[in-house]
């Protein structure tokens, strides 16, 4: 079984809480993840350049540091930046995430089965550049 990290970033806690459920803890039977959180974008930085982290989980809603601000950003400044995900509320702003450099998109409320399927796939893309 492969261990993964996973981020979840949102100033929320309910919100990193949903994140968590929907992607659960074997978003596929041969894959675990284990779970770090930050709610500023400070945290979220920290917790990147401290750890390893396959995939980056990120609310496109949180405020004051969007998700999409903080996914452009880290997609600029950090070689092989892990994979990202944005969550967000409106199908329409799914441009706003590909100017971010997202890899994938998200919607509020989010559907566990999209969900798990979306960050097994990224975290097994992650897995296939790393091998």
């Amino acid at each position: 079984m492969t261990d993964r990290t996973v981020l979840l970033y949102s100033d929320d806690p309910e919100v990193r809480e949903r994140m968590k459920l929907a992607i659960g803890t074997h978003p596929r039977p041969d894959l675990q993840v284990e779970f770090v959180e930050a709610s500023t974008y400070a945290e979220c930085v920290k917790l990147v350049d401290d750890y390893e982290i396959d995939l980056l989980v990120l609310d496109g809603e949180a405020s004051p540091a969007g998700g999409i601000g903080i996914c452009r950003q880290l997609t600029d400044e950090i070689k092989n930046c892990p994979p990202r995900a944005i969550v967000i509320a409106r199908a329409a702003d799914r441009w706003l995430a590909a100017y971010a450099k997202a890899d994938a998109t998200l919607l509020h409320p989010l559907d566990p089965v999209t969900t798990a399927a979306t960050v097994a796939d990224l975290l097994e893309h992650r897995s296939s550049l790393t091998a």
